[in-house]
């Protein structure tokens, strides 16, 4: 079955409904698709910390900097500029006036604005201490309200492209293009042919490819390995921002510990009850996240420890009353018998967010004709080596709508003749099923490999045994591919071990250390 739609958004979070609410805005047919069951099921969902927003007591100048110096000043100029002139604005133009999201207020009735490590003033704004699925059920309710079309249990396979896919040999000679693309519906194994004058990209991170991180499940590198496919250009693949302090818990997965905390001055204690991060940094415990997260990593190896702790108890300074402050945490943490106004949290290292990705304009725009990437699939350059706490939100949120803005005003319907020679997909004429298990066990091999290999520290040797043994299993995964039935797991395993080859050759390349791209040797 084939469809044709003005856009098509691969992913439903922050940076994908903001686009799809403003292309629908501007009078077009959007359809956003998510592999996910429930619409929300994605990395906005999961955001707990806030969103950089516009404050008189801040400027432009002193958010760049605070950009670039948490960045190493390996970031895109032009990108960061633009993000701190008009991110911070629009989260009132657009998601406060317009989509009606209720940050919260302080006992005075105003904004209460947080800080974050790195942060020179309080800038952020934020939902309690879970800002992100607030944000993701009011962008969700408002694009259903415009009309915007959302189909769930879509997964989507690869992008279709001109001069890859067409029957017609001149599509060959023509500058590439990507016309839409092939989608699995999970349910039914249905392979649909969905045609699309602009295709964004909005499928968030990789977090999945390691064997700790705060990601859900859905975050699996697809739309970095579909664009590579595609011919895209991917940038920075090897600064993977792993988060300081997640939860360590035999019960609990790695659920996030928010920054905030720190910017509420909770403090890092080793199992001796000992602070050490200002044996790390001058900055102490509101150093960048990829400084804390090694000390943390150093500190656990000197003393032969699992975790380390976070002390909110002691050392909270905050109006608000904890279990109000922190809800999200403190019930999470309550129900694994950890009560966060009493003792400290033990807390570990885990892969959060992807500084590279697919290389994209201003505008959000690839260099392929037609297709967009915004949000964490994306590279704009803004968080250079290791990003800001709360810029990601404010990123998503500025190019999804930059990005539906120029597909508005460059929207050029492709030709009927010209999809007419692109064909539907093609089962293999005899598919082989294969136990669950199999895919399961792949993907632990592919989550140690990066972790023990390609993860807070890395060596030329360790990278080299990385990319050796990805390699061998890679090999036998895309023959898995090709005889397999199809299923979202399989096309998961895939984009997996694909993207997994990117971070780690990127890091083989880059023999500096700078940001979150660590190099022991």
């Amino acid at each position: 079955m084939s469809l044709h739609v003005d856009v098509l958004v691969i992913g439903a979070g922050i940076g994908g409904l903001s686009a799809a609410i403003r292309a629908r805005q501007a009078g077009m047919h959007v359809l956003v698709i998510t592999k996910a069951e429930e619409i929300w099921e994605c990395n906005t969902h999961y955001a707990q910390g806030g969103i950089i927003a516009w404050n008189g007591n801040d400027n432009p100048e002193l958010l760049a900097r605070d950009i670039y110096e948490a960045g190493c000043h390996y970031n895109n100029k032009e990108a960061v500029t633009l993000l701190a002139r008009e991110g911070p604005r629009l989260v009132f133009d657009f998601l406060i006036d317009t989509v009606g999201v209720p940050f919260s207020r302080g006992r005075d009735g105003d904004y209460d604005y947080t800080e974050e490590a790195a942060h020179s003033v309080r800038r952020i704004l934020h939902a309690q201490d879970h800002t992100g699925d607030v944000i993701e059920e009011y962008l969700i309710a408002y694009a259903l309200k415009i009309g915007v079309e959302i189909k769930t249990g879509w997964t989507a396979i690869d992008l279709i492209t001109n001069n890859h896919h067409s029957t017609d040999c001149q599509e060959i000679y023509k500058t590439r293009e990507v016309f839409g693309c092939y989608v699995l519906e999970n349910a039914t194994g249905i392979v649909h042919t969905l045609f699309a004058d602009a295709v964004i990209l909005a499928t968030g991170g990789i977090g999945n490819i390691y064997q700790f991180t705060t990601n859900p499940k859905e975050a699996t590198g697809d739309g970095i390995a579909m664009a590579y496919r595609a011919g895209a250009d991917i940038i920075n693949a090897e600064f993977v921002q792993f988060h300081p302090t997640a939860l360590y818990h035999k019960d609990i997965r790695r659920f996030l510990i928010s920054e905030s905390l720190r910017g509420e001055g909770a403090r890092l204690i080793n199992k001796l009850g000992e602070p050490f991060m200002e044996r790390y940094s001058p900055l102490g415990d509101l150093a960048p996240r990829d400084v804390v997260a090694r000390a943390i990593f150093e500190e656990m190896a000197r003393l032969g420890t699992s975790y380390v702790y976070l002390d909110l108890a002691h050392y909270y300074k905050g109006e608000v009353p904890i279990p109000e402050r922190f809800k999200k945490i403190y019930t999470t943490c309550l129900e694994g018998g950890i009560d966060i106004t009493r003792e400290p949290i033990p807390v570990t290292p885990a892969a959060h967010y992807f500084c590279g990705g697919i290389k994209v304009d201003e505008n959000g725009k690839t260099q392929i004709q037609r297709l967009y990437a915004v949000g964490e699939v994306s590279c704009t350059g803004v968080h250079g080596a290791n990003r800001l706490a709360s810029t990601s939100l404010l990123e998503g949120l500025l190019w999804g709508i930059r990005a539906a803005e120029h597909i508005s005003k460059t929207h050029r319907p492709i030709a009927k003749k010209r999809l007419a020679a692109i064909p539907d997909w093609e089962k293999p004429a005899s598919p082989e099923y294969f136990e669950p298990m199999v895919i399961y066990q792949d993907w632990n091999l592919i989550k140690s490999i990066m972790w023990y290999h390609a993860g807070i520290v890395r060596t030329k040797k360790s990278l080299e045994r990385a990319m050796s043994d990805l390699n061998y299993h890679a090999h036998r995964i895309y023959k898995f591919y090709r005889e397999a039935e199809l299923t979202r797991d399989i096309i998961e395993l895939r984009n997996g071990v694909e993207t997994a080859q990117l971070v780690v050759r990127a890091a083989m390349h880059d023999k500096r250390s700078v940001g979150c791209h660590f190099r022991k040797d």
